[in-house]
């Protein structure tokens, strides 16, 4: 199996040292360069830029820059998606993210972890599981979502929240590490008229 193979797969390989991995981070980098130079009035190249660079995106999508990630190919967003200033995207693994998913400031999405092993970690092994966010998620600001996380459907995840498992639908979330408060309810949907 190549590194990149490997990397699918879900079992350990070297992103480090391998030329493929390596040039392909090196084009990402150069992509996102690109795209967070791009003056604000050009949104249609923007645009444009991310349909490229993305694996599927859906209708009606913002990305504000600074936007940063590993590979581009391994993202995909659902219609209706924003995502707000300094989005960090470690996509070695698939990120997937619904419709109607709403990002603020300064979150980041890790698929990317290393063995606790030294000896491996030292060799530039590292590991990359998928991350899933499903419809209608609200997640606040500087939440970071680690390696291997599913977050269900009509969730919002609070600011400053680390997600190291898994959580379902229809519920409020928050804290380090991030556990369910309580269950969005139909007075929620009262709350604010």
């Amino acid at each position: 199996m190549t590194e990149k193979e490997k990397a699918a797969a879900g079992v350990l390989y070297n992103a480090n040292y391998d030329k493929v991995l390596l040039e392909e981070r090196c084009q990402a980098k150069s992509i996102c360069y690109d795209y967070n130079q791009t003056p604000p009035a050009e949104q249609k190249k923007r645009e444009h830029i991310i349909k490229e660079f993305f694996g599927r995106v859906g209708q009606n999508y913002i990305i504000e820059p600074p936007f940063f990630c590993d590979y581009g190919y391994n993202i995909e967003i659902g219609d209706n998606f924003f995502a707000n200033h300094n989005c960090v995207i470690l996509d070695g693994a698939k990120v997937t993210f619904g419709n109607n998913v709403f990002i603020a400031p300064n979150c980041g999405f890790y698929t990317a972890g290393h063995p606790l092993d030294t000896e491996q970690r030292n060799e530039g092994l590292e590991y990359a599981y998928p991350i899933k966010i499903g419809n209608n998620v609200w997640i606040g600001a500087h939440v970071a979502v680690m390696p291997g996380v599913t977050i269900g459907d009509n969730v919002v995840i609070g600011s400053g929240s680390i997600v190291t498992k898994d959580i379902p639908s229809g519920v409020v979330a928050v804290g380090n590490p991030c556990q369910v408060i309580r269950e969005i309810t139909k007075e929620d949907k009262n709350k604010y008229k």
